[in-house]
């Protein structure tokens, strides 16, 4: 499998309908510019290879998923240069959000912050038991300002993410598995072959129905529930008129392995 770099990212070309975005920036992973540029060129060359079905984001560092944002950074700039900081960074992360494919995260080691941040931005999120999880904003006199805020209580609830944010403390990984801010719990070490086993599952799948779970199920947090009825209804019927319901519905009669695109 052949590598594309960049200094703080490397992405594989699609295997089998997956890519792998490794996250590779010394000594923690902090999110700076050059793991945002990397993240972008790496979803750029998603973008232009139409076989990605799910694309894995690890980290290459021991001990670390991505510590988060680059402090260092933050406190050369002046105001106008830390907002277009944040909007660069949550411009990468809301790339990894679309519905467009499934992302998973292979969390090994720290997701503090930003990389959190990160996590939660993916799909899917898999965890290895020595992994912990924190947004320590306060700590800073900040905030979680690339989604956390946001993405934290749909995961978790309201009470648990203010407990997480307002302590500044870290998760471990049990715990994150108990109130679902990871979805599968893998011994140390073993976040990313679980994931990438997870996403050969899942490429097994129609991916427009797979798109639109994540739409339907998104449309839940945000619309009454009449309105989510009404949409889950024209996504199935959509499906049903134009997308791969026709090939699964006949190899289910036929008794044979659909052969979705």
């Amino acid at each position: 499998m052949s590598e594309t770099a960049t200094p703080a990212v490397t992405w594989s070309d699609a295997a089998a309908g997956v890519m792998t975005i490794t996250l590779q920036r010394r000594p923690a992973n902090a999110l700076g510019l050059p793991i945002i540029d990397g993240l972008n060129a790496a979803l750029d060359a998603a973008d232009a290879d139409g076989s990605v079905k799910v694309i894995v984001v690890r980290s290459d560092i021991p001990g670390f998923f991505a510590a988060g944002a680059d402090i260092k950074h933050m406190s050369s700039v002046d105001a106008e240069s830390f907002t277009a900081y944040g909007d660069r960074l949550r411009g990468a992360l809301d790339r990894l959000a679309s519905a467009d494919r499934i992302t998973i995260a292979a969390v090994d080691g720290l997701a503090l912050g930003g990389g959190l941040e990160l996590a939660m931005a993916c799909t899917l999120r898999v965890g290895g038991a020595d992994a912990k999880f924190g947004l320590p904003e306060v700590k800073l006199g900040l905030i979680p300002g690339a989604g956390g805020t946001q993405r934290l209580p749909r995961l978790v609830g309201r009470g648990r993410a203010l407990d997480i944010m307002l302590t500044a403390r870290q998760v471990p990984a049990d715990e994150a598995h108990a109130i679902g801010l990871i979805d599968r719990l893998v011994d140390a070490g073993g976040a990313a072959d679980a994931a990438l086993a997870l996403a050969a599952e899942l490429c097994t799948m129609s991916l427009p129905a797979q798109r639109a779970v994540i739409r339907t199920v998104d449309a839940a947090f945000d619309t009454p529930l009449d309105e989510g009825f009404r949409f889950e209804v024209a996504q199935e019927q959509d499906l049903f008129e134009s997308g791969e319901a026709k090939e699964g519905i006949t190899a289910f009669l036929e008794k044979r392995t659909p052969r979705f695109a």
